[in-house]
């Protein structure tokens, strides 16, 4: 069992960066790839990125590509993603992710804990 809990959400404007967190507690944190995803009002959940157990592979979507980075410190158990030019079109409600598999997987379904979700708004 594995426990994600995000943190770093809020309301900005369009352009401005924000980095979310996510503590895992529980299972050893780097037996576990992690996602980000994104719910938009009236949205599917959708793949945001994704990084690997050591870190040294990610994954993008391209509505993100150059503008989000996903990284994770495995002392600290946290994953984070870097949000900087943000644009209205990013307003959801974000959610971390860990997956046990061991082909990179992009789906909702593909993914075996997940937290509790944190809102971003950005504003125009």
């Amino acid at each position: 069992q594995v426990q994600l809990v995000e943190s770093g959400g809020g309301l900005v404007q369009a352009g401005a960066s924000l980095r979310l967190s996510c503590a895992a507690s529980g299972r050893t944190f780097s037996r576990f790839a992690m996602g980000w995803f994104r719910q938009g009002p009236g949205k599917e959940r959708e793949f945001v990125a994704r990084i690997s157990r050591s870190g040294d592979v990610t994954n993008y979507a391209d509505s993100v590509k150059g503008r989000f980075t996903i990284s994770r410190d495995n002392a600290k158990n946290t994953v984070y993603l870097q949000m900087n030019s943000l644009k209205p079109e990013d307003t959801a409600v974000y959610y971390c992710a860990a997956e046990s598999g061991y082909v990179v997987s992009l789906a909702p379904d593909e993914y075996d804990y997940w937290g509790q979700g944190t809102q971003v708004t950005v504003s125009s």
